[in-house]
């Protein structure tokens, strides 16, 4: 079924350098070539000296108004002084220039009416093109007009007005136009950015024994464990009775660059607290194989305030070792779409094998997000893209629902088989609320040519509650260069992960709860940033709580089992009709190649392989020509139903009603149920396989023993040729031949026993 068009993926031709639709142009083009260049005056206000007064109080609290038509820049007013530094870049957008002038006002702030000071003003005709790679534009000295075009006294401000684009160094920390509404305070948080994800390792705490220790209650044996801590994650051992307990169990926890938190360790009996120590992470070895560390014995500190006082002369001891897993990926994403692979010390890591580039060009019809104070609604977007331990973000765009970025990103590549994310999100911290997402768009790169640039409008497809719902479209353009070819396919024929998630793996339990501590580390360490990275926009990219059960999920996934096994039922059907001359032709030319390939058998793997290249070489011809998207049909997001989003969407434990958990465990229990049934199924045919030859129905044993002995005779006395043509002979046997009823060995094998009658 064909993907309906409002879903569809859209190939677009904007006006960018790189795609070939534009030639020419200055040397901006060959810098910036994936997204359209948008022109700019910018303006920077360095600083004024000799500023006069203009209060009572021979005091001066100056500040500077940069004005374009109705559009104006405010710096910060700065109190009582003469010589201010502001330091700040504003930014006209060229489709918004109202005039033909721009005039730089400066003010003295006062209770009820701010003072004029003097002001400066530039013809834009006169204006100067900076174009990158030049060096900055210096500021100069000006000396200040009053109104009536005269000169000031004293007074003079260092400013610089030059023409450019988005490619200019000073776009990201500007003052834009489009964001005229927002507060000098709300600046900060519009900016756009690049963040870094921590280096995160794997901490492993190998817990060995402890010796000596002291419970207050002597008479009672000990039951202890020991508590390890580091930073919010807390792991307990199982717990041991005696006074010198032994464990020799691994802990495992992730941390993250620098280390910052202490590994404190507490041995616990019953509510008692028979001591403690603990570990600076600085001090801890880092390993990169699966060599033992050195172990060591450390003393347990006890927590009694008598005990500190005195003077320590025996203290109980904890034998462990503690290491830093430098060879193993630290998973934050899910392994499905996972934009990295790097093992966590940069002493294992490959040299790159390409580039990725990416221009975020524009946004459309994106819903209003939230609502104004006069009951408008607006959304302030934003794209987070994210790749690797780099995560870059778009200025906001105030108020528009089809925003323009045009801002291009670079990422280098160290394997192919990966995947970028790219998200549209809605900035609520501007009114006090939360970042809400809009939707996103994955992008797999080995589904990507090199050197090729893709430019396509992705739909941001959302499964809400109410349904699935198109939040409007992402127009990017994408491309994947490759600087050695060769070594790009080397990486095919390496592990997928570092060596040591072979070695030494973990467990999926160990996976899925190490995964989630990594998330948590990475949102709290972006969210510190400024402008910060927000929790919820971390967590959406990287998928948190896409393991939650999900009917829909569950239909889809069989769906997609069904779909790789059509081949093979396709193959089945096709050799049944041969089987009964449906096409008595085929039927013949398959008898004359089983005699070719059973006289020559050496024939029977080249010509296999060489049917699977000319398999391959009739599918190039309808190989896919645009990167894959979000399929609603493939997710089943098209056909599900209210109760079904209503559970999916619920909160883990639930909130719902008793008779509602009822209903839907009792649908549960009958899913259940039926993949209960083909799982016996399948158990039962095992089990007839052993019962052939151990006897469970001795008459059934006996006949395949007897068997087994006829017919390895015959193979021994026979040529294997000529076994081969009477067995495949016997199976193209013409329809007349066939009898109605099931084979002699189908009705053998259903006949024998399994454990199916033992059950309860």
């Amino acid at each position: 079924m064909t993907m309906p068009e409002e879903f569809a993926l859209k190939q677009t031709a904007p006006k960018i350098a790189g795609s070939g639709f534009i030639r020419g142009g200055d040397k901006l083009v060959c810098a910036y070539d994936l997204v359209e260049q948008m022109e700019y005056l910018y303006v920077r206000v360095v600083k004024a000296r000799d500023l006069p007064a203009k209060d009572l109080t021979s005091s001066c609290d100056p500040y500077v108004e940069v004005r374009l038509g109705n559009y104006k820049g405010v710096t910060k007013h700065l109190e009582k002084t003469s010589n201010p530094v502001w330091n700040l870049v504003f930014a006209f957008a060229h489709d918004q220039l109202q005039s033909s002038h721009v005039d730089i006002v400066v003010k003295d702030k006062d209770l009820v009416l701010d003072d004029f000071i003097g002001s400066l003003t530039f013809d834009l005709v006169d204006i100067p093109r900076r174009v990158p790679p030049d060096s900055p534009l210096a500021p100069q000295w000006y000396r200040l007009d009053e109104r009536k075009g005269e000169k000031v006294k004293k007074g003079e401000i260092m400013v610089a007005v030059w023409k450019g684009t988005q490619a200019d160094e000073a776009f990201s920390d500007a003052w834009h136009s489009d964001a005229a509404a927002v507060g000098s305070d709300g600046v900060s948080r519009i900016r756009g950015k690049v963040y870094l994800s921590p280096r995160l390792w794997y901490l492993r705490v190998n817990v060995i024994q402890c010796q000596d220790l002291v419970p207050a209650d002597k008479t009672r044996l000990p039951e202890v464990c020991v508590k390890v801590i580091c930073g919010g994650q807390a792991i307990k051992t199982r717990i041991n009775k005696g006074v010198n307990p032994t464990w020799n169990e691994d802990l495992v926890f992730v941390v993250a660059e620098p280390f910052e938190e202490p590994l404190i360790m507490t041995v616990e009996n019953r509510d008692e607290v028979l001591g403690r120590c603990v570990v600076l992470l600085s001090t801890v070895v880092k390993r990169l194989d699966n060599k033992a560390v050195p172990a060591k014995w450390l003393n347990l500190e006890r927590h009694s305030g008598e005990a500190l006082k005195k003077e320590v002369k025996f203290a109980s001891k904890i034998h462990l070792r503690v290491s830093l897993d430098g060879g193993y990926h630290v998973l934050d994403e899910s392994t499905y779409y996972s934009s990295d692979h790097r093992p966590s010390s940069k002493l294992l890591w490959k040299s790159t094998v390409g580039l990725l580039e990416v221009g975020i060009i524009s946004a459309t019809g994106l819903p209003h997000m939230k609502t104004t104070k006069d009951g408008r609604g607006t959304t302030d977007a934003y794209c987070v893209a994210k790749y690797g331990s780099k995560w870059t973000r778009t200025r906001t765009i105030i108020d528009s629902g089809s925003p323009r970025w045009n801002e291009q990103y670079t990422w280098e590549v160290f394997d192919p088989c990966t995947v970028i994310t790219v998200g549209v999100f809605d900035n609520g911290h501007l009114q006090g609320g939360k970042d809400a997402s809009i939707g996103k768009v994955r992008i797999r790169l080995s589904t990507l040519e090199t050197e090729r640039v893709y430019t396509h409008s992705y739909p941001l497809v959302v499964l809400k509650p109410s349904g699935v719902k198109k939040m409007g479209e992402l127009h990017l353009a994408v491309r994947f260069s490759c600087s050695s070819y060769l070594n790009m396919l080397h990486k095919y024929t390496h592990p997928l992960l570092p060596k040591m998630h072979y070695v030494h793996p973990l467990s999926v339990m160990q996976l899925d709860a190490l995964r989630h501590q990594a998330i948590q580390i990475v949102s709290s360490r972006l969210g510190r940033s400024e402008p910060p990275l927000n929790k919820e926009a971390v967590e959406y990219m990287l998928d948190v709580g896409s393991h939650i059960w999900s009917v829909r999920k569950a239909k889809a996934n069989f769906v997609r089992v069904m779909g790789i096994m059509s081949g093979v039922m396709a193959i089945a059907k096709w050799f049944d009709q041969i089987c009964h001359w449906r096409n008595p032709f085929t039927t013949l030319l398959i008898h004359i190649l089983l005699v070719i390939l059973v006289l020559y058998p050496e024939l029977v793997l080249p010509t296999f392989f060489l049917y699977l290249f000319f398999i391959g070489i009739w599918n190039y011809r309808w190989k896919p020509r645009h990167p894959p998207h979000m399929d609603i049909r493939l997710s089943h997001a098209d056909a599900v139903g209210h109760d079904e989003l209503d559970e999916e969407f619920d909160t883990f434990p639930t909130s719902k009603a008793p008779d509602l958990v009822r209903m839907r465990y009792d649908r549960l229990r009958s899913i259940g149920g039926r993949i209960q049934s083909v799982v016996g199924d399948l158990a039962m045919q095992g089990e007839r396989f052993q019962s052939l030859l151990n006897w469970r129905d001795p008459r059934a044993s006996a006949l395949f023993v007897a068997f087994c002995f006829c017919t390895a005779f015959v193979l021994y006395v026979t040529p294997l040729q000529i076994v081969l043509l009477v067995s495949g002979f016997y199976m193209l046997r013409h329809p007349k031949l066939r009898s109605k009823t099931p084979p002699i060995s189908t009705n053998f094998f259903k006949r024998l026993p399994a454990k199916s009658d033992l059950m309860l």
